[in-house]
């Protein structure tokens, strides 16, 4: 009984899902240009970053047009399109 305890304990802990890592965080910080509706627009060098948030953003402080932030992302993709080779 203690051995088949131990195998079990033994494949949850070997499991695909066990070792999965989450996605990796990126930060862009600069002034923020424009806030509308659901998009951040921060000023990176010469580059603009629109940026979404969601109701599930935390925002800290007020967001508005010239403050300096730093936004906390991670990439996922909205579609995938596979090409024949």
């Amino acid at each position: 009984m203690k051995r088949l305890w131990a195998v079990s304990i033994a494949a949850l802990l070997t499991s695909p899902t066990t070792f999965a890592a989450a996605p990796k965080a990126y930060q862009v910080t600069g002034p923020v240009l424009e806030v509308k509706g659901d998009v951040i627009v921060v000023q990176k060098g010469n580059e603009k970053w629109e940026i979404v948030k969601t109701k599930d953003t935390k925002i800290k402080g007020d967001l508005k047009p010239g403050a300096k932030v730093t936004v906390m992302y991670t990439m996922s993709a909205n579609s995938i399109e596979v090409k024949s080779k």
